[in-house]
């Protein structure tokens, strides 16, 4: 065995000199264009926590606590955003049809009539009227039977886990794979948007020159049902454009659940939460911090980090099936959407394409700027200030837009 060595008192200096020195060494000067950075974001509300990644290299350009768990509010809609064009694709439509196991004679039908539906959360009065009109076109001037709605193809949960008593039917109408006109009925929000959709078909028949004998009500359509009429949504493209530009809460809650029904085990939030899951952890989006409960972000059991939406964002930005969609749905600053009258005048408009999210305990920005780069801020507190929480958002991506040539 070797005999240990005395060290000389020259020496232990040396070594606790190397262990103080070394990591200060190591740890950098923030650059100018970080500093900037680092003032945007000195005024935040709250917790926040940022980062800023080049969209070519992947490399950390900034952060401040990027890994910090947080409430996204409509960030969440970017997780709802990627799956729904990769799983579903930009050009799928959700149909809406009427059908029946009766019988034609004639000119009447004989059997109830069902209008089925599968989620379109855009279907609207005018889309009944043209279901109407189908069935006419077929030689039907009566239906010796009833109306009945089946909006078997969600389940009957109008709202999710985790959503304030205040946010039924004000931030949401409730959710059903039947609703028509988002649930309006003229003065308020139908709490029953089946039966409420199936009785506008009833006098869309009517008004159409089909009398029907029987009343309206909810069932669900018989396995040997044939179609007597069929309507498409607009594609899944247009649906995630609006649900982006406008932060729609009812239509990503809607592809939520049409993720679940069509790629998962059925249609229930929980099942295309899974969906979305299982799509981020296929894409190596790092989920470490992140929780997904619904897919509008009112719940207030959703967590991201800054880090996972950064990433996301970058993901998305590099997939071609997705990338055009995607820079087409988000809104755009001082033009379009959300952002339409935020950073008015400065070097981020027209050059910022970021999704926004507002709620009393979250404030959140995260998108690109130009083709260099990809930043993600979000702001917590209970509540937060909205006005401060965008300000900074505001001056940090123009912090950036300023040097994205």
């Amino acid at each position: 065995m070797e005999k240990a060595v005395p060290l000389r008192v020259p020496a232990v200096v040396a070594i606790l000199l190397a262990a103080v020195l070394v990591p200060a060494a190591a740890a950098a000067p923030r650059t100018t264009l970080q500093q900037r950075l680092a003032g945007a974001l000195a005024a935040s509300p709250g917790v926040s926590g940022a980062t800023v990644l080049d969209l070519d290299t992947g490399a950390t350009v900034f952060s401040h606590d990027p890994n910090l768990s947080l409430v996204p509010a409509s960030n969440e809609k970017l997780a709802v955003t990627y799956a729904a064009l990769t799983a579903l694709g930009g050009g799928y439509r959700i149909e809406t049809d009427a059908e029946s196991d009766g019988a034609q004679d004639g000119n009447v039908w004989h059997g109830d009539l069902y209008l089925v539906g599968h989620g379109d959360p855009s279907l609207s009065k005018r889309g009944l009227a043209s279901l109407a009109r189908q069935i006419r076109a077929d030689g039907i001037r009566r239906i010796d039977g009833r109306i009945l709605g089946d909006e078997s193809w969600f389940d009957a949960e109008r709202t999710v886990l985790g959503w304030k008593p205040s946010f039924y039917l004000v931030e949401s109408p409730p959710l059903s794979a039947l609703i028509v006109n988002r649930g309006w009925t003229g003065h308020a929000t139908t709490t029953q948007p089946a039966l409420e959709a199936t009785q506008l078909f009833r006098a869309a028949l009517v008004a159409a020159g089909v009398a029907v004998s029987g009343g309206s009500g909810l069932g669900v359509a018989p396995d040997d049902s044939l179609p007597l009429a069929e309507l498409e949504s607009p594609s899944i493209a247009t649906l995630v454009r609006f649900m982006d530009r406008q932060s729609d809460n009812f239509t990503a809650e809607m592809l939520l659940k049409q993720l679940g029904a069509v790629a998962g085990s059925g249609g229930t939030t929980a099942d295309g939460v899974g969906v979305v899951t299982g799509i981020l952890q296929q894409a190596a989006v790092p989920l470490r911090g992140v929780r997904l409960v619904d897919g509008s972000g009112l719940s207030l059991l959703d967590r991201w980090t800054p880090a996972a939406l950064a990433d996301l964002l970058r993901t998305m930005w590099l997939d071609p099936s997705v990338h055009d969609e995607l820079l087409a749905s988000l809104p755009v600053a001082a033009q379009t959407g959300t952002l339409a009258h935020r950073m008015l005048h400065t070097a981020a408009a027209g050059v910022v394409h970021a999704k926004t999210g507002t709620t009393d305990r979250s404030s959140a920005l995260s998108g690109f700027v130009g083709d260099r780069y990809v930043f993600s801020v979000v702001e917590n507190g209970f509540p937060v200030s909205w006005t401060l929480a965008r300000r900074a958002q505001d001056r940090f991506a123009n912090v950036l837009a300023s040097v994205a040539h």
